[in-house]
């Protein structure tokens, strides 16, 4: 699950960083009848301020009442929503830096003292991340035990366990 905004990855202009901190504000600006929202965010080297592209020239009418008082109102979980939408990303250039933005939550400490583990792995947001991180830091193993394991068929998944993952998955541990 997160635990804070990931990072953005994308260019400054002032200093040449390639990471931005967003804080959860939104700027929104009308004229007559169209509306622009963007979701700022500060660079974390200079601390200057890029927006993020969320409504270009869009009719006022088009746009949700709830969407606009959420964004009037800086609201977190819409920045976070906002920024795990592939096209604000697209459209911004941007991609996420999930870094120390999430933890892992086992729901069970006695994992290491069974035989055979059959667990169900949920996103709470679609953070990609290693399966074998995952596996590793969950039942207190190392990465290259979690590795071995694969290799000897004694953990299994339908995913692929190398590469990322955003989506739930299961897997077997057999000990």
């Amino acid at each position: 699950m997160p635990t804070c905004l990931p990072l953005v990855v994308r260019r400054c202009h002032t200093c040449a960083s390639e990471r931005f901190r967003p804080n959860g504000k939104f700027r929104v600006n009308a004229n007559h009848k169209l509306i622009d929202a963007w979701l700022l965010v500060l660079c974390t080297a200079c601390g200057a301020t890029a927006k993020l592209t969320v409504l270009e020239r869009m009719n006022v009418r088009s746009v949700r009442p709830e969407l606009l008082h959420r964004m009037h109102d800086n609201d977190p979980a819409l920045a976070g929503e906002l920024l795990q939408d592939p096209v604000v990303r697209r459209r911004n250039r941007a991609a996420l830096d999930w870094s120390d933005a999430w933890r892992l939550d086992t729901g069970e400490p006695a994992l290491r003292d069974r035989e055979v583990i059959d667990t169900a792995v949920r996103f709470v947001a679609r953070i990609p991340v290693r399966p074998v991180r995952l596996i590793a830091e969950g039942c207190g193993l190392s990465r290259a035990e979690v590795e071995r394991l694969v290799e000897d068929g004694k953990l299994v998944s339908a995913v692929r366990l190398s590469g990322k993952v955003t989506d739930d998955f299961t897997f077997t541990l057999k000990r």
